[in-house]
């Protein structure tokens, strides 16, 4: 399988010079969908590979470096549209890992801008950020309500001008979830990267990763987040993430997250039978880089939705969606 093949070469990067040319085909297909590519390419810097990898390898660190250099420009944009109201910028996922110079921000993929403020400031910064130039996304007047009532984030903007989106969180996962994760706690334990510009701490960083992954989410991009949650594990200290995840109502997917890390990047860990349910999702790929196991990768799906809320909302919700017109992909 293409993604097993990938989890190797980011485990050991001296693997991939047993490799023929169905798989570096292989390997490159499942790098690029599942968004890891240049942090591939990092992994691969200092090791021979074939004449007609190379400048695949090297427009992908290339890609990468003007990714993050975008996303560091959109943070200073938020931060200045923000500065009146005097509300500290929390970054979110890659952004904070690259502004920070993390180990989980080398070649990583960046796509939108999240970033962390108090709820009881989403006015203001909803407002300011209007003001800046960006606008919303979501037209539909069911989603924009339903983000507003139950969601962690206020619906996704983009600038009209710069076409990047921004995603207003005020916590981590959805009220209607079942963790609730403490947002006074994650604001105030913050870290300064720069001027303007904060961070989870490390502990927190873990636990967000985590709970992205295994409380929220059907585990699409799984591989990336889990790499990002390995590159983390190694910046915190083992006894406060425990104390901090237990905190938060996160400790279970915590203790899993670090288990599928070591297990399939580290130097293994014993799994249960739960955790290759999870490990075998997130490896579902051929040889082309296209998902496999679909009924798996269903269940997963109505797995994510039934974690975000109760059976009645649930149902009530699909039904909602499904009338206008979404389908599940």
């Amino acid at each position: 399988m293409s993604a097993a093949l990938l989890v190797s070469a980011l485990r050991d990067p001296a693997s991939v010079t047993t490799l023929d040319a169905t798989g570096w085909n292989g390997l490159i297909a499942a790098a690029r969908a599942e968004r890891l590519i240049g942090t591939l390419a990092f992994r691969l810097a200092d090791v021979a590979v074939p004449p007609a990898v190379q400048p695949i390898l090297a427009d992908a660190r290339t890609d990468a470096a003007r990714e993050a250099r975008q996303a560091l420009w959109e943070a200073d944009r938020a931060v200045q549209a923000l500065r009146p109201l005097d509300v500290r910028v929390i970054l979110l996922k890659g952004t904070a890992y690259a502004a920070a110079g993390l180990r989980a921000g080398q070649g990583r993929f960046i796509g939108d801008l999240d970033i962390l403020v108090p709820r009881d400031r989403l006015a203001a910064v909803e407002q300011a950020l209007i003001a800046a130039g960006w606008e919303w996304v979501k037209e539909d007047a069911y989603d924009d309500a339903y983000y507003r009532q139950w969601m962690h984030e206020l619906p996704p903007m983009i600038h009209r001008t710069r076409d990047r989106m921004i995603d207003v969180h005020h916590t981590i996962l959805p009220l209607t979830a079942r963790p609730k994760p403490d947002a006074a706690a994650l604001i105030v334990d913050a870290e300064p990267i720069a001027d303007g510009l904060y961070m989870l701490s490390a502990e927190d960083r873990v636990c967000h990763a985590a709970a992205h992954m295994l409380a929220d989410g059907d585990l699409q991009g799984g591989l990336r987040n889990l790499w990002d949650i390995y590159g983390l594990l190694a910046e915190c200290d083992p006894s406060l993430l425990d104390q901090r995840a237990a905190h938060h109502g996160l400790r279970a997917h915590v203790q899993q997250a670090r288990r599928l890390a070591l297990a399939l990047y580290g130097d293994g860990a014993r799994l249960t039978l739960w955790d290759r349910l999870v490990r075998a999702r997130l490896l579902a790929r051929d040889g082309w880089g296209r998902e496999t196991r679909k009924a798996l990768v269903f269940a997963f799906f109505l797995r994510s939705h039934w974690l975000r809320m109760p059976p009645l909302m649930l149902a009530r919700h699909l039904w909602t969606k499904w009338r206008k017109g979404h389908r599940p992909t």
